[in-house]
């Protein structure tokens, strides 16, 4: 791993939620080679900070339960097929890291030992404690929940400060900003009054369980270049919604 900090962090452990679609970059489905070494070169840059970082990964761009082609099948079986999409996805970020010589290792909430190791939380913190970059895949292992609140769920088990939401858009706002262009960026909204104006941070399962621990969110854009260095330095960027 290249050495030099550039900064100076405000959070010793985080965990980045990442959504499959932003591993599809231009394209509209798979992962893009490309997007998923910028992304990496982001996530290297807090590593050098002495940052623990642990990622949950989703799998929309390859397959996901509520999506259009889930139609018609049954629902537990549609998530069971996106959880086993996660893990493909944190095979392929975890290889993205072994090539940018960042150590990481991938934990998996479905059983498949022969392609990944499960999830031991206890062996997932002490690999956050040696410095390894920890993939938490197959979101909860249970059908009927979004790795959003998978997100939330690891963060509050393995200790994090704070979850950093990586979406396409660079914060939360008042509406839409694609549809209305009148629409504000929240700097800072507390969750009770994410929930009461169903701003869409993250799902109601997860918000809740991140206000119950008051585990902080940050939601910003990861195609925004230094975005995930700044959010980590304590930098007004994205929307920080706190308890």
């Amino acid at each position: 791993m290249p050495s030099a900090a550039t900064f100076t962090p405000r959070y010793k452990r985080i965990l980045l939620k990442l959504s499959g679609e932003a591993l599809m970059g231009e394209g509209s489905y798979g992962i893009s080679r490309q997007t998923i070494g910028e992304i990496v070169g982001e996530i290297a840059e807090v590593a050098r900070a002495g940052v623990e970082i642990g990622v949950v990964i989703g799998g929309g761009n390859i397959f996901r339960g509520v999506a259009p082609g889930a139609a018609g099948m049954d629902r537990a079986t549609a998530d069971y097929m996106g959880m086993l999409a996660t893990v493909m996805n944190a095979l392929a970020l975890q290889d993205a890291m072994r090539q940018a010589g960042i150590a990481s290792r991938v934990q998996s909430a479905l059983n498949i030992e022969q392609v990944v190791e499960p999830y031991i939380r206890g062996k997932a913190i002490r690999y956050l404690e040696e410095g390894k970059l920890v993939i938490f895949a197959a979101g909860t292992g249970n059908p009927f929940f979004t790795t959003d609140t998978a997100a939330a769920l690891r963060a509050s088990e393995v200790g994090a400060e704070i979850v950093l939401k990586a979406t396409k858009v660079d914060g939360v706002y008042t509406a839409d900003p694609k549809q209305d262009p009148a629409a504000q960026r929240y700097h800072r909204i507390s969750f009770d009054e994410a929930i009461q104006r169903d701003l869409k941070v993250m799902d109601a399962t997860a918000l809740a369980l991140c206000r119950d621990q008051r585990l902080p969110v940050n939601v910003f854009s990861i195609f925004k270049k230094g975005a995930l260095v700044r959010v980590v330095a304590g930098a007004d960027e994205g929307t920080l919604v706190h308890a």
